[in-house]
């Protein structure tokens, strides 16, 4: 089924506003840039399809007067992103007719069901234009098959027995039963995600395509219950929260009772200063503060206070959803064949669920044994599921090192997210400030700076939850520095300059003193013996007497 409905030229800032009443809590789109009647077709304000049929909605958006490409966004409600619904149900085209310059976006719901129905919007931006349009689509029971019974038959008088001739135009005056439609309120998953338990935070995330879940489960745990209060200086209060997409603006906006009172604008309490990057406007009694480019820093609590009184927000930015790139493929096969689903998504390594109609594949709960029956026989077959086993990508390295020297020992496991612990000789290592140690995405590291006798031992790496252990051991290398004394062989230095006729005689005058000294060097120390003829003289007294002295 198609709906095309040409829409008539909409003035500037005269869009509706979002389903629900809500004043677009997609990020205050409507703050972002100015509105612009980008639109020439536009969806009926009111679709109604029937259950179990397809619904494809067409706008058109005309691009003469654009720098740039628009972009389409198609939403639900107050939260649901539809692009990261993409897939089996939901199919989403875009097409250019280069003559006309005009875009034609298609949303296509394949088979309605009940939980189709609500409030929907449009909106398409370019660089300083935006546009948008709500519509609401209700999704109606499909009609029994009956068999029509001849027309005439419903004219035909009941109390007779036969057919008389005459017709009986009673039988439409009778009152018939009109379907009610029934509506199905829109979910606030701010809401939802609060009162929810932690471990059921990513699977309502995921259900309700929610691609910010970071930055709200960030401050649940910070949000307090406050008394809704009359406030004496704000005429309207901020929105609870605001979400836009990074790198994307976003207008936080309220109303305050005198038009010449000063705000001011905190975020995580800390005031906010006008810059290039915050731009606050004072218009009246509306008071704006604008966030240009936003990034992930800017995801924050911010408060707009006036004297003693002030009001509240969240700002949560998305980056932008995960979408599936190529569609899964419908398969009719013979019983017993093998068949595998394949798709594609825009982010490498982006998270999938696989789901069995409403059930997620493979968890340990589908461990058993599955049976088939058929009137003739039967047969069964076991499921086992096994726990994600971790492989050991790199192994610990003996090391051997030296006093003073550095030890470090790495390894590596296949799951960046296993925690583990390390231990000397059965002992768990305590981080000091010569031990660290690290984890780094599949890498754990345990360094020790200067390394002392003591450090030596095997050291364990145990992941946690696993049964499994890397060892390695740490040597302790310590050097001996033997003394070896200098050796110099011993030399004699004779110097009788004067006395000396020939190289070995020495002349003195007869009762003269005779003194030789002579320098004897070497090492070790060496001994000296002098002797006359044969004769050793040893004597240290006397008229021949032999000194010795160090130098």
């Amino acid at each position: 089924m198609i709906f095309i409905c040409p829409a008539e030229p909409q003035p500037v800032n005269d869009d509706a506003p979002p389903a629900d009443g809500d004043s677009d809590a997609d990020g205050d789109e409507s703050g972002n840039t100015s509105l612009s009647g980008l639109f020439v077709e536009k969806p009926p304000e009111a679709i109604v399809g029937v259950a179990g049929t397809d619904l494809t909605i067409i706008a058109k958006v005309d691009s003469t007067t654009l720098t740039r490409k628009p972009t389409m966004k198609w939403l639900k409600g107050k939260w649901m992103d539809l692009g990261s619904k993409a897939g089996k149900h939901m199919q989403f085209k875009e097409t250019y007719d280069r003559n006309t310059k005009i875009y034609t976006y298609e949303m296509k719901i394949i088979k309605l069901v009940a939980g189709d129905s609500g409030g929907f919007r449009c909106e398409v931006t370019a660089k300083d234009k935006c546009d948008s349009s709500t519509f609401q689509i209700s999704v109606e029971a499909a009609q029994q098959d009956t068999q029509q019974a001849d027309i005439l038959s419903a004219f035909k008088r009941a109390d007779g027995g036969e057919d008389d001739g005459n017709l009986d135009f009673s039988a439409l005056l009778k009152a018939t039963k009109k379907k009610k439609i029934v509506e199905i309120p829109e979910i606030d998953v701010w809401e939802l995600l609060k009162n929810a338990h932690p471990s059921e935070y990513e699977k309502i995330a995921f259900e309700y395509g929610i691609t910010d879940l970071r930055g709200m489960l960030k401050r649940l745990k910070k949000m307090k219950v406050v008394a809704p209060k009359n406030s004496e200086a704000f005429l309207k209060r901020l929105d609870s929260c605001y979400s836009v997409e990074k790198g994307k603006k976003i207008v936080l906006r309220c109303e305050v009772v005198d038009p010449d009172v000063q705000v001011k604008w905190l975020k995580n309490g800390q005031e906010i200063k006008p810059s290039a990057k915050y731009i606050m406007e004072c218009l009246g009694n509306v008071r704006t503060l604008a966030i240009n480019r936003a990034s992930l820093a800017d995801d924050a609590a911010y408060e707009c206070v006036v004297g003693e009184d002030k009001c509240f927000t969240e700002v949560f930015v998305k980056e932008p959803p995960v979408t599936i790139t190529k569609l899964m493929d419908d398969y009719h096969v013979v019983v017993g064949e093998r068949v595998e689903f394949e798709i594609e998504v825009s982010e490498e390594g982006a998270h999938v669920m696989w789901f069995f109609e409403d059930i997620e594949l493979a968890t340990l709960n589908d461990i058993g044994m599955y049976h088939a029956w058929t009137n003739g026989g039967h047969t069964k077959g076991e499921l086992e599921v096994e726990e994600k086993q971790l492989e050991v990508l790199q192994d610990i390295a003996d090391l051997t090192v030296r006093a003073t020297d550095q030890a470090l020992f790495k390894c590596e496991v296949s799951d960046e997210k296993v925690t583990g612990k390390w231990f000397k000789d059965g002992v768990e290592v305590v981080e000091s400030d010569r031990i660290k140690m690290t984890h780094i995405g599949r890498f754990h590291r345990l360094l020790i700076d200067n390394v002392k006798p003591e450090d030596a031992g095997d050291y364990t790496f145990i992941p946690d939850g696993y049964a499994l252990s890397i060892s390695a051991k740490l040597n302790f290398l310590e050097i001996k520095v033997d003394y070896v004394p200098r050796q110099d062989p011993p030399k004699i230095h004779l110097d009788t300059t004067g006395n000396m006729v020939s190289q070995n005689t020495i002349i003195v005058v007869a009762g003269n003193k005779l003194r030789l000294d002579v320098e004897i060097t070497g090492e070790p120390a060496p001994t000296c013996v002098w002797t006359k003829g044969d004769k050793q003289i040893t004597e240290s007294e006397g008229r021949i007497r032999v000194e010795a002295r160090k130098t």
